[in-house]
Parts: structure tokens; sequence; C-alpha cells
């Protein structure tokens, strides 16, 4: 992935360096089960241990010969060991050591991005709350429909975060699978029990049945799993997007001092992260899709999954890194317009109070529906026409006059009753938070 978008943190799991050293690890955990078996012997563990190095560029200097990264990586670090680098890979087919180091990776990768997701969404736990009374325009189809609250807008996107978070948790789980079984996955050189040893060692699951590598339907839903996430992260950049339009003009993205919108318009303010997550939103589906291509491979394997895992893999998790991160500053710095939202209700003309008259006529005045539909429907489009508030139509219209009265339309059109559950709506968001916590406190217990 380009600097641009690469976190520090991110971008060091996926180095070069880092990738050969969580080999040397699979490696050397190898050896040590091997020692206990009476494979390999202890003098030449101990030398391994102490002597072993990766150094990238010798590696890629060997491999302009071997055209093989794992022969070139074996023979660097076994010249950094001396004559006991001979027990080094013994008995290992490359992808016994490819895999399980990537699943090192993948799960590093995968628990920072659980990390970032907690925290954008205690982001918007805390913005739901604060702006749980922030009355404006709910939309449908794009057209003014009922009233909601920014906090509830909010507290949607918390809980659909919080989704992605979990089934992320789940496929990162799965990732951190691995497999020491030889060949064609048949333990014709080293036995099961050893296989469990290390991977145990490494915090690994074992898959129970490896062909030379592990199957790569995990990596399709870890890599779907990223993708829906950065589908929830757009569809709130989305609505940022369509809330900052110059007719709408609710809320706005955070413009630091300095800042600059158009080379050529001094005025512009424009949602630029919102659209750079929208954006990269796309590459992640892509992602997903070449890894749900890189499934289906000939015999016990092939390797046209690894070129393309070389960039899905690294780039799709430090994407999402970076839009979490991005996300979390945008809702945390985003302008709220509450006057704006005043001002766009009332510039509907009390039209989203139709479906509350409607009920009224049916509940109260005993009309059909059907009937009780076509006379607010009338009253509704002659007051879009005419510019005129709904509520004043309705008070002259006879067929409607004769059977509420103004205190039963003051009633319809009164919105604060509508949203009289929001404080329960925005109680929900407790468990969220007290499962994050929970989280939160486990990881420092950890360290």
């Amino acid at each position: 992935m380009i600097r641009r978008y690469t976190l520090p943190e991110m971008g060091a799991v996926w180095s070069e360096q880092a990738r050969f050293e969580r080999m040397l690890e699979v490696e050397v955990a190898v050896c040590r089960a091997q020692v206990r078996r009476g494979l390999v012997p202890a003098r030449a563990l101990a030398a391994i241990e102490k002597k072993a190095r990766v150094d990238v560029e010798r590696i890629n200097e060997i491999e302009q010969t071997t055209d093989h990264d794992v022969i070139a990586f074996v023979s660097q670090v076994a010249e950094t060991v001396g004559p006991d680098g001979r027990f080094l890979h013994l008995g290992l087919t490359s992808s016994d050591v490819v895999d399980t180091a990537l699943a090192l990776q993948l799960r590093e990768a995968g628990e920072r991005l659980l990390v970032r997701a907690d925290m954008l969404t205690s982001v918007l736990i805390a913005r739901a709350r604060a702006e749980a009374g922030t009355i404006m325009m709910g939309r449908t189809h794009s057209v003014h429909a009922e009233p909601t609250t920014f906090g509830l807008k909010c507290a949607g996107w918390a809980f659909e975060v919080a989704r992605g978070r979990d089934r992320l948790a789940a496929a990162t789980a799965e990732i951190a699978t691995g497999k020491i079984s030889g060949p064609v996955g048949t333990y014709s050189h080293l036995a099961p029990d050893l296989e469990a040893e290390v991977l145990a060692e490494l915090g690994l699951r074992v898959d129970p049945v490896s062909t030379q590598i592990v199957q790569r339907d995990r990596h399709a839903a870890f890599m779907a799993a990223i993708a829906i996430l950065g589908g929830s992260l757009e569809r709130l950049a989305t609505e940022v997007r369509n809330l900052q339009h110059t007719e709408i003009a609710e809320v706005m993205e955070p413009f630091k001092r300095g800042q600059k919108g158009s080379s050529a318009m001094p005025h512009k303010r424009n949602p630029i992260l919102s659209e750079r997550i929208a954006g990269l939103a796309r590459l992640l589906r892509g992602y997903a899709h070449t890894a749900m291509e890189d499934q289906p491979l000939w015999h016990e394997r092939d390797i046209s999954h690894s070129s393309a895992e070389r960039v899905i893999l690294p780039d799709a998790t430090i994407l999402l890194d970076y839009m979490l991160a991005k996300v979390a500053g945008l809702v945390e710095g985003l302008v709220v317009r509450p006057e704006r939202m005043a001002e766009n209700i009332e510039r509907g003309l009390g039209l989203h109070a139709s479906s509350r008259v409607l009920l009224a006529l049916v509940e109260k005045a005993g009309l059909s529906r059907e009937d009780a539909y076509a006379v607010v429907q009338r009253n509704a489009l002659l007051a879009a026409d005419q510019r005129t508030p709904l509520q004043r139509l309705l008070a002259t219209d006879p067929a409607v006059a004769e059977r509420l009265s103004l205190a039963d339309l003051d009633a319809c059109f009164d919105d604060a009753a509508v949203l009289r559950h929001t404080p329960e709506v925005i109680a929900r968001l407790d468990a969220l938070e007290t499962a994050i916590a929970a989280r939160s406190e486990a990881i420092h217990a950890a360290r």
C-alpha cells in the first residue's frame, strides 16, 4: 500500500523484515519440537536461537539466483548460524512455514483492526449521546419522511460498526490457523503431534485436514469481513456527504485552519474525507472478490493465490486500519448544525406529519384507511405545490375539520411526541459500551 494510507503500526506488520522474522519464528518453534523428539541436537537449537538473524537485503540477493524466496530465506538464515544451520527447515515444505507465518501476521493485523473498530464505536457512542436530542429530518428515497435525531443516526452507525467488528473477530480467530503437515498434508516427514505442539506454542489452530496449504476459505472470509466493515464506513461517509450538500448543509466535515477546498473557488468546503473513504471501500470489495477467486486451487495446491495475496492481504488490512482511524476523527470533529436542521424541517411545511394525521382520521374519526389516505394525500400534494403549511390546509378541509379538532391536529404535528422513545433506544448503547470496556480491560491485563 502507498505510504499515504499506511499508518506506522499496521505498516510494520507487513514489512519484509516482519514477514521473514515470522517465518524464522516458525522455523525455530519446529526445531524446538524436533529437539524434544531427538530429531535435532540440542546444541544446534542453541546455535540457531543465539545466531539466527534475518537479512532482507541478503535474501533478495540469493533469490536472484534461486528464484524462490523461501529457499533464499533458509539459505540466508543458515549462513548466520553456521554449520548447525543445516538443521533449519528439516522435514518442512515451504508452505508449512509461509502459511503458518502468514497466519501470525494476519492475526496481528486482525487484532489491531478490532481495537480500531472498538475505538470508532466508542466515538460513535459518545456522539450519539451528545446528539440524542438534536432533531433533524429523516429521509427515505432522499425525500423528507419523519423526524429523527442525529443521535439516533450515530447510534445506528455504532451498532453497525460493532456488528462488523464481531464478524471480523470471528474471521480473525479462524484465520489464525497454521499447518506443519508436509508437501501434501500427509505428515510424511513430521508427525501430527509435532504439528500440534508447534502450533500451540505459536498460539495457532491446527488445520484439521490441510493439503500443502491452509485452505483459502478462511482467507476469503477474513477479506469479506474487512470489505463489509469497509462498506459500513462508506455508508456513514455517504450520509455525511449527502448532509453536507449546500441545499441541506446540516453537517460539515471538520475543516482545519489553512485548509483549502479548491484551487479555483475559495468558497469551497468539500467533504473530501468522506469521499476518500467511499473510494477506498471500493478497493476493499475488490480485494474480497480476489480472495474468493483464490479459493479453487488446482489439486493439493498451486500458487495462483500467492501473487494476489502479497497485494490484497497487506493492502486490505492497512486500508481498513487507515479508514477506521480517519472516520473516528471525522465523527469527533464533525460540525453539526441544529439550526439548519430546524430550518429544513420548517421548509418541509409539516408534510412529515401526514402519517400521524392518517392514523388520527382512522382511529379517532372512524374513516377507512383508503378514504383517510386520499384526504391526507390530496392536502399534502396541494401543500407542496402551493408552498402552504399542511396543517393550515387540513384545518380548513371539511373532510378533516368535521372529524378532528384543532387540538387533535396540533397533536399530530407535535414532533416531540413522535421522538419520545429516543432515550430508550439510546440506552441500548450501554451494552456496547460494557462489551468494549471488558475487551479493553482484557487487553491491558494480558500486557
